[in-house]
């Protein structure tokens, strides 16, 4: 009698892992070992790549708050401070957010930290 290798559970695992190489180029789409790899990394790469997002939109933020700061004729470490210093409550999102599209209001903060 032939040893059982729970051929349902290992068919159900090679289907996931194809399923999730769906869209990929070449063999990475079909051929078992191939996609399984290609999956792996793309795993790692997502996983890596939720925590540089936060990063990188804070270095986008400070960049733009940096460039609307500096039309006021500011740097952003001194903008950032006297922020701090008059307890405005805003973070670096919504202050991007308003030196880029809403310069009016912008200026107005900057009127009230000088």
């Amino acid at each position: 009698m032939p040893r059982a290798k729970n051929r349902v559970a290992s068919r159900a695992r090679r289907k996931r892992i194809l399923k999730q190489a769906k869209g990929f180029f070449g063999r990475r789409k079909n051929v078992w070992t191939v996609a399984k790899n290609a999956v792996e990394k793309a795993m790692v790469y997502a996983y890596r790549d939720r925590k540089q997002k936060k990063r990188n939109f804070r270095a986008l933020w400070i960049m733009r708050i940096n460039a609307g700061a500096r039309l006021h004729g500011m740097s952003y470490s001194q903008f950032m401070g006297k922020i701090k210093a008059n307890n405005i409550e805003l973070n670096r999102k919504v202050l991007a957010d308003l030196a880029m599209n809403h310069s009016e209001a912008f200026s107005a903060i900057v009127k009230k930290i000088k």
